[in-house]
């Protein structure tokens, strides 16, 4: 039925206030048994660190690169501070999380916008689940933006203001240099540009969204083409802030962490990852609710062609990762390989780097090869719930390596840590998907949906 409803029942919302809350369990108990290294270990970013690798990255000339490198990737590694015990950890995983989840919030409204975009007929029975996902994009706003304050030098060193002083111990020209892209005056003080750019995003992103929900639920009320023409163009304005916002915040969130480093294909890069986690929490959510007896309009073409979606775009992130890993490989330029020798040649990072492949690659690859796979329930849940925490390592290991240093820990911390976000993400999203129809009553592509076949 066109109109039916996702009942949003007390048994589920125990479900998850129980993860909720094993989560918070699990990251007290992260907070109160810290590991053996962490008591002595890593400190906070050391601007003498970062001095010194300037100073040898571009002062010195040294004849061997290979030496080079890994000189500069001792003194990275040793760039955790003074304090990187586990409150500094608690604070870059909050921002980890932050990023991976505000990320999933974003792909459902891209994906609805896609739909409408591209006149696609194939959806019609599912966009309502990815325009839940958007509801998390005010709370995550919110969020973020408060928790900026919180966590700003312990993970982005670039907030340092004795870096611009010049002169001065720690001055660091290269980071000088940049200092336009995160202050509107001069480096240092508050940086007002980085967090304008955060406040525009964020109003941007929540503007549409609501605009593109309200002409869906009034198609349901009015009926007509006339909302639907509408929502083409709404989202098609969209899609064009989301490509260059979506960018500009793996920039400014991610990549400037590292910030003697950079990637013209990390904007990419980060979309990548989203998009097939977005995919995933779509797919499962689909597969969980037509078990549950929901969408009996939902066959297994439309599952195939999600399927595809997480198959295709698992390849398509493989191939972002591969193509800016090899040609820094290649290169073998010190300011460039310093990243990826930070994480392949590290005893606490190496084992993820290689788990982050098998995870988000090699698994999902082979798991949905065949046509077959991708038409089963077991299968999608499977290599969607490892491809959803696949890309949360992926994460762990773009921000994790330049702010805790050798300091850094996979463990109870992180694991409560994302178990408290993901259900906190997955009650706003049910309970928003609970609100209207999970069908759109109104839409003009529900008889192409109906006869969808491949």
């Amino acid at each position: 039925m066109a109109n039916e409803r996702f009942e949003f029942g007390a048994g589920l919302k125990k479900k998850i206030t129980i993860t909720f809350v094993v989560g918070a369990v699990i990251l007290l108990i992260g907070g109160l048994f810290p590991q053996k290294h962490e008591e002595h270990g890593g400190e906070e970013h050391s601007d003498d660190h970062d001095t010194e690798q300037h100073d040898e990255g571009h002062a010195d000339a040294i004849t061997n690169a290979d030496m080079q490198v890994l000189t500069i990737a001792d003194a990275e590694a040793e760039e955790g501070g003074h304090e990187a015990g586990w409150f500094k950890r608690f604070k870059v995983d909050l921002w980890i999380n932050n990023v991976y989840f505000v990320g999933l919030g974003l792909i459902g409204i891209f994906f609805f916008a896609i739909q409408y975009a591209a006149q696609a007929g194939w959806s019609a029975y599912i966009v309502r689940i990815p325009l839940a996902m958007g509801h998390w994009v005010l709370p995550a706003g919110v969020l973020m933006i408060a928790s900026w304050f919180f966590v700003n030098h312990d993970v982005f060193h670039w907030t340092h203001s004795d870096l611009y002083e010049v002169g001065g111990a720690h001055y660091d020209s290269l980071i000088v240099g940049k200092s336009s892209f995160f202050f509107l005056g001069e480096g240092g003080g508050f940086p007002t540009f980085f967090i304008l750019r955060m406040v525009i995003f964020f109003g941007a992103w929540i503007f549409l969204f609501r605009k593109l929900k309200g002409l869906s639920l009034a198609e349901d009320e009015l009926g007509g083409d006339g909302y639907w023409h509408k929502m083409r163009k709404w989202s098609a304005i969209f899609l064009i802030v989301f490509a260059v916002s979506s960018s500009v915040s793996a920039w400014d969130w991610v990549m400037s962490i590292d910030t003697h480093w950079f990637s013209t294909m990390f904007g990419w890069y980060v979309f990548a990852s989203w998009f097939v986690t977005g995919m995933a929490f779509i797919t499962l959510v689909t597969v969980l609710l037509k078990e549950a007896g929901y969408l009996p309009q939902v066959t297994s073409n439309h599952l195939h062609d999600l399927g595809k979606f997480v198959f295709a775009f698992s390849i398509f992130w493989t191939y972002i990762w591969f193509s800016q890993f090899l040609l820094i490989y290649y290169a073998n330029i010190p300011e460039e390989s310093v990243y990826f020798v930070e994480r392949m040649l590290s005893d606490k990072y190496a084992p993820f780097f290689f788990v982050n492949l098998i995870m988000n690659f090699f698994f999902p690859f082979l798991a949905l090869m065949t046509r077959d796979a991708k038409r089963l329930n077991v299968f999608l849940k499977i290599v969607c719930i490892v491809v959803m925490f696949g890309h949360f390592i992926d994460f762990y290991l773009m921000m994790t390596p330049g702010t805790m240093g050798e300091g850094g820990f996979f463990g109870f911390t992180e694991i409560g840590m994302y178990l408290m976000f993901g259900s906190a993400f997955v009650f706003v999203v049910m309970r928003a998907l609970s609100s209207f129809n999970l069908v759109p009553e109104n839409h003009p592509m529900l008889a192409e949906a109906k006869h969808h076949h491949i």
